[in-house]
């Protein structure tokens, strides 16, 4: 195997010249590289995809629709069952009135994702996304690969249809949700009614193949290995050349990462809690290894405003959203937030021009 003895020195130098790294050799960056080289390398990988003076963020609202949910993951904190008095469904005066506060705070966009909820029928989707897009005039960012698989269940059509007809109904684009690890060894561990790796990443192709942009996601610190965190990335990677070779407009804008909150859920304790050291080797080491991507999350609401600063220089061109609303992270414990003058303040502070991007990386004009 090429370069499967190379030290990581010789590695980081391979990616400072332009050359595209293998599984092996990212696992070496992973376990062995100084912090320092791999910020200097990730952000010489950055620079190739972006302005090197700037970073971006969005403003938008994860908006969780419903908290229904059969798929009872165990990392997670927020979901009721169906039965349980305490879950909700959104209204449409709600959603209007969260349309309203987030267009007035400069926001382009909903990113709209749920439970998996038994008790509502494809036609509510389809209602729902006209709603946002058509009525209230908000970018839909929605729906994680888990919830498409239960939509296209309910419309009896194949993930291709179902994508468009969401499509054609005014979804935007899609989220990463769901793919926490993309090792199955990993996934029937901790959310075994969700499906395998390829549940995940078969929604993400039929996306890419009917031109819908997405973005891609992983869930770190659950007992996974190096080597599986960097078989996550190698399915992203992947599946992103086959989507850039199509050339159709599909594939991913963006990779963001960040570790599991245990907070509530029955791996308190259990686990330990990712450093920011692991935080930030990892992100770049995601940032060299996906080459394909152009851009990279820093995830400031997990890992809070300074590590956020830090990951720009470890590779991140990117602080994604100011996050007016979050429900399933603070769920478990934590709960960052910013308005847009502290958004743009600690971009600035950084040592980046800040900019305002819509949820596909489209300049909003100021």
């Amino acid at each position: 195997m090429r370069n499967a003895l190379a030290t990581h020195e010789d590695i980081l130098n391979g990616v400072i010249q332009g050359r595209r790294i293998s599984a092996p050799e990212a696992l070496v960056l992973l376990d062995s590289a100084e912090l320092p080289d791999l910020a200097m390398a990730a952000t010489v990988a950055r620079d190739r995809h972006n302005d090197p003076r700037r970073v971006s963020y969005v403003i938008d609202r994860n908006v969780n629709y419903t908290d229904v949910c059969n798929v009872y993951c165990t990392f997670c904190a927020f979901y009721h069952k169906p039965g349980d008095p305490r879950g909700y469904v959104l209204t449409k005066e709600q959603l209007k009135q969260k349309a309203e506060e987030t267009r007035a705070l400069g926001g382009t966009g909903f990113l709209l994702q749920g439970g998996v909820n038994p008790d509502l029928p494809w036609d509510y989707y389809l209602d729902l996304v006209r709603h946002l897009r058509h009525d209230l005039g908000i970018w839909v960012h929605g729906f994680s690969p888990v919830e498409i698989q239960m939509m296209a269940k309910l419309s009896g059509q194949t993930l291709r249809q179902t994508i468009a007809d969401l499509r054609e109904a005014g979804l935007g684009s899609i989220p990463g949700g769901g793919a926490e690890i993309l090792v199955d060894r990993i996934r029937k561990k901790i959310a075994p009614l969700k499906g395998g790796r390829e549940k995940w990443l078969e929604v993400m192709e039929a996306a890419h193949e009917e031109g819908v942009k997405t973005t891609g996601t992983m869930m770190f610190g659950i007992t996974e290995t190096l080597a599986e965190r960097i078989e996550h990335l190698e399915a992203l990677r992947s599946q992103q050349d086959r989507a850039l070779a199509r050339g159709n407009g599909g594939g991913y804008t963006a990779f963001a990462a960040w570790p599991f909150q245990s907070g509530h859920t029955p791996w308190e304790g259990k686990v330990p809690k990712p450093t920011d050291v692991e935080y930030l080797r990892t992100i770049a080491v995601a940032r060299i290894y996906l080459d394909n991507f152009a851009h990279i999350q820093s995830s400031w609401v997990t890992m809070g405003r300074k590590t956020g600063q830090l990951a720009l220089h470890y590779g991140c061109d990117d602080m994604g959203s100011l996050m007016l609303e979050e429900n399933v992270v603070s769920a478990a414990g934590t709960c960052y937030s910013v308005n847009r003058d502290e958004m743009t303040r600690m971009i600035t502070a950084a040592g980046y021009e800040p900019w305002q991007r819509d949820n596909i990386y489209g300049e909003v004009p100021a």
